[in-house]
């Protein structure tokens, strides 16, 4: 259960990144159904300011003893140097063995590189620093294509917009898809991208904005039940097919079925957590056509079956059957 993130800042972070942390886990959103979360700004020197990337200062109100009972612990990127301070590795080498969660988004992965934690280790940061991360850390398992990767206890993301879509799974994965979504819709930005999505993609200017795929995307969400096609998309989208497929991967970073799938994939978390539908009906209800199918891409992408995933966070189904008498 996620109830308390501590945010590490360490002198010439970066204010953006910090500034997702803030906005995922530091505003209460209790009256919009988030459950509550404690978040603590944790520095070596608390009362003292901490400079940002960008001629700024920061007076964080915790030391690094705000961390020892984190259940999240979370370093935004700083500028990339040397050494860092080892007060600072220290505390996250014993959150992690205290049995924290570790987030970093973009060159934080350096700091958890310094402090060990990536050692043979699935991990990511920005496109433009995987090869320094890995020539330093050269034990860790580095994919460098990706918007984020986690690897259990250890989450580390890409940069900028790619730690949204870290935290934003963090939160899907403790807390549930209705919390995570309730976050996204107030911060305005897609809750649907996946973590194997590439970093960086290639996507000329187009001449005009009708061009965008948003809409089309938008439309495609709202109708996952029914069967598209790559021809019955290109043209609702006025394109060839071979148009359409190339802008899709520059504007998404995947394919449309492999985008289709994520998207019915999280409309059956959301179902199987809300809903007392069958296996079989949020199998229809997603497009899936038949609950085999439903299984088979449930299982690739969030690592268990439908019904254990529901027995952990149906948190709907379990009220309902409570009422009713059914429990």
């Amino acid at each position: 259960m996620l109830k308390t993130v501590a945010a590490v800042v360490i002198d010439q972070f970066a204010p953006f990144e910090f500034g997702v942390l803030c906005e995922v886990f530091g505003i209460d959103r209790t009256e919009e159904g988030v459950p509550p979360i404690e978040f603590r700004v944790c520095a070596e020197r608390p009362g003292e300011p901490v400079r940002m990337s960008v001629g700024a200062s920061l007076i964080p109100e915790c030391g690094l003893d705000g961390v020892a009972d984190a259940d999240l612990v979370a370093v935004a990127a700083a500028t990339i140097r040397d050494e860092y301070p080892e007060a600072v590795l220290e505390t996250l080498r014993a959150a992690a063995r205290n049995g924290a969660t570790i987030l970093s988004v973009c060159s934080g992965a350096f700091i958890l590189g310094a402090a060990g934690l990536l050692d043979g280790r699935h991990c990511t940061t920005h496109w433009r620093h995987g090869d320094e991360l890995f020539d330093r850390f050269p034990t860790i398992l580095l994919d460098p294509d990706v918007l984020y990767v986690d690897d259990g206890n250890i989450i580390t993301s890409a940069g900028t917009a790619a730690g949204i879509d870290a935290c934003l799974h963090l939160v899907r994965r403790e807390l549930g898809s209705a919390a995570a979504n309730t976050i996204a819709r107030r911060m305005v930005v897609p809750p649907q991208r996946d973590g194997g999505q590439r970093q960086y993609v290639e996507l000329p200017i187009p001449e005009c904005a009708s061009d965008s795929l948003s809409p089309l995307l938008s439309w495609l969400v709202d109708h996952l039940k029914t069967e598209h096609t790559v021809g019955d998309l290109a043209r609702r989208a006025n394109m060839s097919e071979r148009t359409f497929a190339r802008r899709f991967v520059a504007e998404t970073g995947t394919t449309p079925n492999k985008w289709l799938t994520m998207q019915r994939v999280l409309h059956a978390r959301r179902l199987l957590e809300d809903t007392n539908l069958s296996v079989d009906e949020v199998a229809e209800e997603c497009g899936f056509g038949s609950a085999a199918l439903l299984r088979h891409h449930f299982n690739k992408i969030v690592g268990v079956a439908p019904k254990d995933y529901r027995r952990t966070f149906g948190g709907a189904v379990r009220e309902l059957a409570t009422d009713s008498g059914m429990a």
